[in-house]
C-alpha cells in the first residue's frame, strides 16, 4: 500500500503572513531545520522548479532533489511533486491553508511510494515523515508567531 501522511498545525498569525513566509522558497533554509539550501531553477507563472538540499543525515549522506511547486493563492492551496524522485517512485504534496478564529491552520498531505531498492519501505517512510513533519510544523509555527509578534510590536506607535 502506498504511503500517505496528513499533518496540520494552527499558527497564531494572519493568513497573509503564513502564506507569505511558507511560500518564500528562497528562505526555506531559515524556516525548516532540515534544509541546507534551495536553488531556484525556473519560474513560470505560479510554478517554481527548484532543488532542495538537506543537511547531512546521521550517516553523513546529503539528500538532494528537484521539485516543482505550484501555488494557488485564491484556493489557498499549493501542490508539489518531486521531479527527481530519488528513492521515491513518486512524491506528491498538497498544502492547504485555512483562516480560523485563532490564526491560520496549515495542513500537509503527502502521497508517495518508495522504490523497491530504497533504504526504507512505504511504512518506514510514512513513520519518518509523520515524526519529522511534527517537528518542522512546530518550528514553522514558532518562527511565524514570533514574526507576527514583531510586526504587531512595530505597528504600535510609541508614547
Amino acid at each position: 500500500m502506498p504511503g500517505h501522511t496528513e499533518n496540520a498545525i494552527t499558527i497564531a498569525a494572519p493568513l497573509d503572513l503564513v502564506w507569505e513566509v511558507t511560500n518564500d522558497l528562497e528562505n526555506w533554509p531559515q524556516l525548516f531545520s532540515e534544509y541546507a539550501s534551495v536553488e531556484i531553477l525556473s519560474r513560470e507563472g505560479n510554478s517554481t522548479t527548484f532543488r532542495l538540499t538537506m543537511h547531512p543525515d546521521d550517516n553523513g549522506k546529503v539528500w538532494s532533489w528537484v521539485s516543482e511547486r505550484t501555488t494557488d493563492r485564491e484556493a489557498l492551496s499549493v501542490r508539489a511533486r518531486r521531479v527527481e524522485t530519488g528513492p521515491f517512485e513518486h512524491m506528491d504534496i498538497h498544502w492547504t491553508y485555512a483562516p480560523n478564529k485563532t490564526g491560520t491552520t496549515m495542513h500537509w498531505t503527502q502521497d508517495f511510494a518508495m522504490k523497491p531498492q530504497a533504504p526504507v519501505d512505504d511504512q518506514g517512510m510514512t513513520d519518518h515523515i509523520n515524526r519529522n513533519s511534527r517537528i518542522q510544523l512546530e518550528l514553522i509555527r514558532d518562527k511565524i508567531e514570533q514574526r507576527a509578534r514583531e510586526l504587531r510590536g512595530a505597528s504600535v506607535p510609541a508614547n
